[in-house]
């Protein structure tokens, strides 16, 4: 709560339905699922900000909602930690008096908050203060200033008891901890637990939600993974449509890059004399393919990462559900910028123009986009945004590199070692695929300027010999490529999983890092 986690581009009345319809599950019918978001609304009073979306609410309104989503399945007890940050006065009190209205409402709400107003710790039933870890004080907020009297510890008349009793428990007026603590029992002293709640209750009037349908129920009624699945994947959908600045600025990228590329190369395709500067076409395109799909996932991911753990900590779907949603809805945008670029630099560099050979060019190409997009998600699943965007670019380079090693050697193979290394670029399988699908037999020597008296690489045959890849079958990168894309997502749903719910191996791996940082002040 320190931090309003929202997803963004999304009203708040769709995301409260879709709270609703993860949290609640399917036995509940669409009308009842409506009354218990309708009463949710009205007592958090969000009725005016029902169509707004969730970046453009106020602090309060952002507190308001963050609290609405957790009370849809009717949970007994809340916990907000600092639910009060960043507001001003006015709307702390707001926020803390609707808190109230809801503990009426048959719930325990338990907050955590440092130097409240006397207006607001006035509101609270119950307050438990701590002190270098152990209880200074455990009762009413009306009975913080008998108990400092007791104790010899008076607290001006024109003070905030708040404020006084964490300056008393944080030293200001001298070692009097262990005096507090042995006057409560270290919390165990039910002296000044003393609630007026049948007289606040007369004195307020209580609106209680109609949440019967899901009274005791709060597990029974979870989603199933199908439903999960649909209702993750219309959100994901639903906010990439609405994200009409990144969609336009990734049209204008991939025009503009497709224009450069188009220029640079052009007519290129079927001329021999330039056959190797064609083959740094098809190495651009491996390139385009990997830095358009991988960089904005390093950029938006990590934040994306804070959300889903809130919401998977707090039983919303399953990670399985999640992670099928959001590989599904991003597939269909990656292809559809890659054949964005392809449709401008293919027919524009003079590539040979037979049905199967574009389908296999442009397959090899979705591929890899593919596979670099599901390379940024493993990366960014487990580190910051600056971390994510340091780390990816250093491990595109030696694939890069290893892309093209032995490339002029014609069929000297290099060492195994060095094999090996390549192997494990998809990078190189993708250049391969882009090679057999533009220069895979049966294609005729290419055409050669009539003022050249020798053109070395009219011959195709000849060219890919030299190039090292005489043996490469298209079929063959095909099927790897589409091994490593399973194995990349795979990774990437092990790697987020650990993020959220780590074994002991990567509890332990987080405890030494923690340790070198601090310790070592590495």
């Amino acid at each position: 709560m320190q931090e309003d986690l929202l997803q963004p581009l999304i009203t708040v009345q769709e995301a409260m339905s879709m709270a609703a319809d993860l949290k609640l599950g399917s036995e509940i019918n669409k009308a009842e699922k409506k009354i218990i978001v309708e009463e949710i609304i009205k007592l958090l009073r969000l009725n005016k900000a029902r169509n707004t979306s969730s970046e453009r609410l106020s602090g309060g309104e952002r507190k308001r909602l963050s609290i609405a989503l957790e009370l849809v399945n009717n949970p007994p007890v809340v916990f907000l930690d600092e639910p009060t940050t960043g507001l001003d006065d006015v709307a702390s009190s707001t926020c803390v008096s609707l808190l109230k209205r809801v503990s009426r409402g048959g719930r325990t709400v338990v907050c955590s908050l440092h130097t409240p107003s006397a207006r607001l710790f006035a509101m609270f039933d119950h307050v438990y203060v701590v002190a270098g870890g152990r209880c200074a004080y455990q009762g009413s907020s009306a009975g913080v200033v008998p108990f400092l009297n007791e104790l010899a510890l008076p607290c001006p008349k024109t003070y905030n008891p708040a404020d006084f009793i964490i300056e008393v428990s944080s030293g200001e007026y001298g070692s009097h901890v262990d005096k507090m603590v042995t006057a409560v029992d270290n919390g165990r002293l039910q002296k000044w637990r003393q609630y007026a709640l049948e007289e606040e209750r007369q004195e307020m009037e209580i609106e209680q939600l109609n949440t019967d349908v899901v009274e005791n129920h709060v597990y029974k009624y979870e989603s199933s993974s199908c439903q999960q699945f649909y209702v993750l994947l219309k959100r994901m959908l639903l906010q990439t449509a609405r994200n009409r600045d990144y969609l336009w600025l990734r049209v204008g990228l991939h025009l503009f890059l497709g224009g450069i590329v188009a220029a640079l190369f052009s007519e290129m395709g079927n001329d021999g004399s330039k056959a190797l500067f064609n083959f740094g076409f098809c190495f651009a395109c491996i390139i385009a393919m990997l830095y358009t799909t991988m960089m904005p996932i390093l950029l938006a991911y990590p934040t994306e990462v804070l959300l889903v753990k809130r919401e998977y900590f707090n039983r919303w779907y399953g990670l399985k559900p999640y992670y099928a949603a959001l590989v599904v809805s991003r597939t269909p945008v990656t292809i559809f910028f890659s054949l964005m670029y392809l449709g401008i630099v293919y027919p524009l560099t003079s590539q040979p123009l037979e049905l199967n050979r574009i389908l296999m060019f442009m397959t090899i190409c979705i591929l890899t986009a593919l596979i670099s997009e599901s390379m940024g998600t493993l990366i960014s699943s487990t580190l910051s945004v600056v971390n994510s965007m340091f780390v990816g670019p250093v491990i595109s380079v030696p694939l890069m590199l290893l892309s093209v090693y032995g490339i002029g050697d014609g069929d000297v193979q290099p060492p195994m070692l060095w094999r090996l290394a390549r192997a494990c670029s998809f990078m190189r399988y993708g250049l391969e695929g882009l090679v057999a699908a533009v220069y895979g037999p049966p294609r005729a020597d290419l055409t050669c300027p009539e003022h050249l008296v020798y053109c070395e690489y009219k011959n195709v045959r000849y060219f890919v010999k030299l190039m090292g890849m005489s043996g490469v079958s298209f079929w063959y990168d095909f099927s790897v490529l589409l091994l490593i894309l399973f194995c990349m997502n795979i990774g990437a749903y092990y790697l987020l999983r650990q993020r959220l719910s780590p074994n002991y191996a990567f509890k332990t791996i987080k405890l030494i890092g923690r340790f070198v940082k601090t310790k070592l002040k590495v």
